[in-house]
């Protein structure tokens, strides 16, 4: 059984994390007992949830209700994951019937975006179009890429960070050769978005648990590009197995501003499995999301963005994290590192 396909996220139970740990009218980090209050004010747009449906089929109504649930949370964020080969199957056409319906569901309820766009996704190119093919880092069609992303930030005007490598770390690991090949190709794409997109902010992400566990500190160092640095996170060793306190995570968490010193830093995708097949539990989880909550106030001025992605374990095919129905039509929702 692959551990790392653990800890989807039903979004009715995952709000509750933020009615226990925000007050949305008045947020008290320093203390550990905050009282959760329910009010009208605006939500917070840097304090994030990955939203996912508890079931494999879902009715447009029923996502609709979804979004709204997780919104009145108090997040005013949420990661949208989107595939070139779906966005654009054929070239210069591009397919908005599932990137609207996520979007518009984002726009409904005030969310901000961060938008993943997979060119590099850990060990793995793409997924990219059949008319591109199966390029190389080098065979990347800078004009291309350009193109698509310009297409969907013209579009929907609540993105405002993009990151289009994710789990960069792994890409490099045995491939540090290629490291310049993709310094230019993020430098050039990154001058030509923002000449067009000024205010949207871009990056690359890391697996922090990966980072450390690997010792591959170096390649952050080298790809630490663009607008903010992200990172991805769960407190496991190499054999995806929780092997952290609360207390040992945050320290993790803290070598991110020694990495990162002269830059805004995203949290992308933060996690904690309840899944005692990986050694977690509720209880620890609640005491790391309480600690996280802490770290967030201390450092709120060096982070972009928080976007918790793991609340509750189910068994396997209990919840969807990558397709889902709506009606006859599947759509993508979720991500995770």
């Amino acid at each position: 059984m692959d551990k790392r396909k653990l800890g989807l996220i039903p979004v009715f139970i995952a709000i509750a994390i933020v009615f226990a740990l925000l007050s949305l009218d008045d947020i008290t980090f320093e203390n550990s007992e905050i009282q959760p209050t329910i009010s009208t004010q605006s939500n917070n747009d840097s304090i994030g949830l990955v939203i996912n449906s508890p079931s494999s089929s879902v009715t447009l109504n029923q996502l609709d209700e979804i979004f709204t649930d997780a919104s009145s949370s108090g997040i005013g964020r949420s990661n949208v994951y989107l595939y070139w080969n779906i966005i654009e199957p054929v070239e210069g056409k591009f397919d908005w019937s599932q990137s609207d319906i996520l979007m518009g569901l984002n726009q409904k309820n005030d969310h901000k975006v961060t938008l993943y766009f997979s060119v590099i996704n850990g060990e793995t190119l793409g997924p990219f179009p059949k008319w591109i093919g199966k390029p190389t880092l080098n065979g990347i069609n800078q004009d291309e890429l350009v193109t698509v992303l310009d297409a969907i930030l013209s579009r929907y005007h609540i993105i405002d960070s993009v990151i289009i490598a994710g789990e960069t770390e792994s890409q490099f690991r045995f491939n540090e050769r290629f490291i310049p090949v993709y310094q230019e190709l993020f430098s050039n794409v990154y001058d030509r978005i923002k000449e067009k997109h000024p205010d949207v902010k871009i990056g690359n992400s890391f697996a922090l648990h990966q980072v450390l566990n690997k010792n591959l500190k170096n390649i952050v160092d080298d790809l630490a590009l663009g607008d903010f640095v992200a990172f991805s996170y769960a407190p496991t060793d190499s054999l995806n197995e929780i092997s952290k306190n609360a207390d040992e995570s945050i320290e993790d968490l803290n070598q991110i501003f020694e990495m990162i010193p002269n830059k805004k830093i995203g949290l992308f995708e933060i996690s904690w499995s309840t899944s005692d097949f990986v050694e977690g539990d509720d209880v620890s989880q609640k005491i790391f999301v309480e600690k996280l909550f802490d770290f967030y106030a201390q450092n709120e001025s060096k982070i972009e963005f928080m976007t918790w992605y793991r609340y509750i374990d189910q068994e396997a095919n209990s919840c969807v994290k990558e397709e889902q129905k709506i009606g006859d039509q599947t759509i993508t929702l979720g991500g995770g590192s």
